[in-house]
This record gives C-alpha cells, structure tokens and sequence, in this order.
C-alpha cells in the first residue's frame, strides 16, 4: 500500500481527520526545513507538502510568494529539495507531496523528475498550473513509477469537469475552500460542507480541504465533514516572524499541535 492511501487507511480506522502542512522548500533554509519535519511530524502532522520554490507563484498569496522568494535567494533548487527529501527518507516515513509549478519540473526534465522524485521517496505530486486537460504531460510518467498526482477542485468547477478529474484522482482530492489565492480569506464553513459532499458523492477518494484554513476551531468545523485539512500560509508566516528565534522549532510544533489535538 502507498504510504498516502496507509496514512488515511489508518487515520480512518482510527476516526481521526488528516493534519496535512505546508512548508516552502529552503525557506529560511534547506538544513531548516529538513529539521522541521521531524518536529512536525512529532507534533502530529499526517502528511507534509514541500513547496519547490518558483519566481513567479501565481496560485499563491503574498506570504507564500514571499517565502518562494527567499528561498530562490537562499539558492534553493529542484535538484536540492529531491536531495533533502532523500535524506528524511534515512529517518522518516512520513508522506510527503512536492508541491509547485511545471515549469520547474519541465526545465529539470518530466521523465527525469519523476524516476529522481521516486527514488528519493517522493509519494506524490501537486502542481497547480497544469490543468486537468494536460495533466498528462507529468501523468505518463510519475504514473508510471507509482507516484500519486493529487488533484485540486475549485468551488467553481462545474460537474462534467468534476466527473473527470475524479475518475483519474489518486492519493486524495485537494478541495480548494476559497476562489483566489492562498492565505488572502477565510473560508465559508457551509458551502464546503456542501460541496465536499458532493465530490464525495462521486468518488472514494479522502477528500482534504485547504487555502485559507488557520485556527483549531476552523479545522475542527472542517474536519467534521472532511478527510483532512491543508494548513500553509499560517505555518509559513509563523515561520518567517520566528526565524531568529531559537524555540522556533518548539514554537510551530505547539502550534500544529493545537491544530491537530482538533482533529483526532
């Protein structure tokens, strides 16, 4: 079994909602980020999405955006995050999903990235700008080495298209719970809870729910109704306002902690 569908296997079993986090790649730094994910993962994160930075994030909001920015500057690279996720590899079962845009992944060379991501212990791949209709383009390939692809579904995606995209879903359905970019607006708790519902109605897959999301009661409403929640921009800029400070680690831990003591 891939270590995505175990996770949610056995958080399911044990009637307990997925803490999935967000972390830019190399955001203060590569040694940071490889630090905190066994802090994260102590602390009660199910699953992990690493960002690979990227010079023009258009899905992302300022906070995000910025943390891509400084990471570019701090010399972060594809070829750098695939070499940091093989060495939590040595000591780390956690799922982790990069996460990102296809330009990166086509400069590097889509067969090449998705035979690398794999032999790193990559276990899928969300990449915001390749639409359902070209999906392909990295399909053929991380498909081919068993790497999931996770889909996004917008409120706006209309049912023909829904239909699609979970026919081909693997790893779980990301439900995107506002319109426009991450971290900029809070979600409405009732027209998730209905359209969660209603992607549920058409597929088996776990369904988590991000953009937007960053306080235990807002997880705790959602969690209600969904298989996971997606926490990012609060993570992020938790990071960045503490990056000096030496309980930094301490500090994010306690707080995913708080988010996740809502999902169990």
């Amino acid at each position: 079994m891939k270590r995505i569908e175990d996770r949610f296997t056995k958080l399911h079993a044990r009637n307990e909602k997925a803490l999935i986090v967000y972390l830019t790649a190399g955001d203060p730094s590569l040694g940071m980020t490889k630090k905190l994910i066994p802090a994260l993962e102590k602390a009660g994160v199910d699953i992990l999405e690493i960002g690979v930075p990227f010079s023009d994030p258009t899905a992302d909001g300022p906070v995000i955006q910025a943390a891509s920015q400084r990471s570019l500057k701090a010399g972060t690279t594809l070829e750098g995050v695939l070499k940091m996720v093989a060495d939590v590899r040595k000591v780390s079962e956690i799922p982790i999903v990069l996460f990102g845009y296809f330009n990166p992944i086509f400069a590097y060379g889509v067969e090449k990235f998705a035979h690398a991501a794999r032999h790193a212990g990559v276990d899928g791949v969300l990449v915001v700008d390749l639409p359902y209709e070209e999906t392909n383009e990295l399909r053929n390939f991380t498909d081919a080495v068993g790497i999931d692809f996770i889909s996004l579904i917008a409120p706006t995606t209309g049912k023909e298209r829904l239909k699609k995209i979970v026919s081909k879903a693997s790893g779980f359905l990301y439900y995107i719970s506002i319109t426009g970019i991450t971290g900029t607006a809070a979600p409405k708790i009732s027209s998730i809870q209905a359209d969660v519902e209603k992607i549920r109605k058409m597929s088996k897959q776990p369904i988590a729910v991000g953009f937007g999301i960053s306080t235990p009661d807002q997880a705790k409403e959602i969690g209600r109704f969904a298989d996971g929640i997606v926490i990012g921009s609060a993570v992020v800029r938790l990071l960045d306002e503490n990056k000096k400070n030496p309980e930094l680690l301490k500090i994010v831990s306690d707080y995913v902690g708080s988010i996740k003591k809502e999902l169990r």
